[in-house]
């Protein structure tokens, strides 16, 4: 049953990421694809509700002067995620991509 649910959230999650990147309303995306546009906005919320952004401790460590600097020319963004697992995220990264692959991640955890 957990498979199906797992199943369906990620289906729901590509589509609601494609329909915000395509444009599109969600009217006009669901009609073209014969879906629900209902469906499609319980989803969105749903989603949103597990993605929505909560508080988490931000420790700033002081410089170290003999440190080697990342190969971007900005700066890198870690994000710590549950188990241990972090993220690097450059300058120029897709906030739409980046919030759909942390809801997968955070789920997975």
């Amino acid at each position: 049953m957990r498979e199906r649910r797992a199943d369906a959230s990620a289906k729901w999650r590509g589509l609601v990421s494609e329909q915000v990147e395509s444009g599109k309303s969600v009217a006009a995306f669901c009609r073209e694809r014969g879906l629900p546009a209902s469906q499609m906005f319980s989803w969105r919320k749903r989603l949103r509700e597990k993605t929505a952004a909560k508080f988490v401790e931000v420790a700033v460590k002081p410089a170290v002067e003999n440190a080697p600097m990342p190969a971007t020319r900005g700066r890198v963004i870690e994000v710590r995620l549950k188990g241990g697992r972090s993220l690097l995220v450059e300058p120029g990264f897709d906030g739409s991509h980046l919030r759909a692959l942390l809801g997968i991640l955070e789920i997975e955890a």
